[in-house]
């Protein structure tokens, strides 16, 4: 049989341990759903954050090569058409 999940071992001071277990019983879920809530949503800001560095690369070499109003962007698009 395929396993559905997998153990994850993680340490860490016991200060944090008890804020975890009193955010689990806050938010009424287990340590396990709690943790996966908590990944989703890093993972989900790392993306983000990301694709908004990405953005600004792409307005960067947009400037550079004079390209600054979506007027611009179609006359590039439509050129030579």
């Amino acid at each position: 049989m395929k396993r559905t999940r997998g153990p994850v071992t993680v340490s860490v001071p016991p200060d944090l341990t008890t804020r975890f277990e009193e955010l689990a019983r806050a938010e009424a879920k287990n340590k396990s759903q709690l943790f996966r809530d908590m990944f989703t949503t890093y993972e989900r800001r790392r993306q983000e954050k990301e694709f908004v560095g990405l953005q600004r690369y792409g307005v960067k070499q947009a400037r550079m090569k004079g390209i600054l109003t979506e007027a611009d962007v179609e006359a590039l698009v439509f050129q030579g058409r």
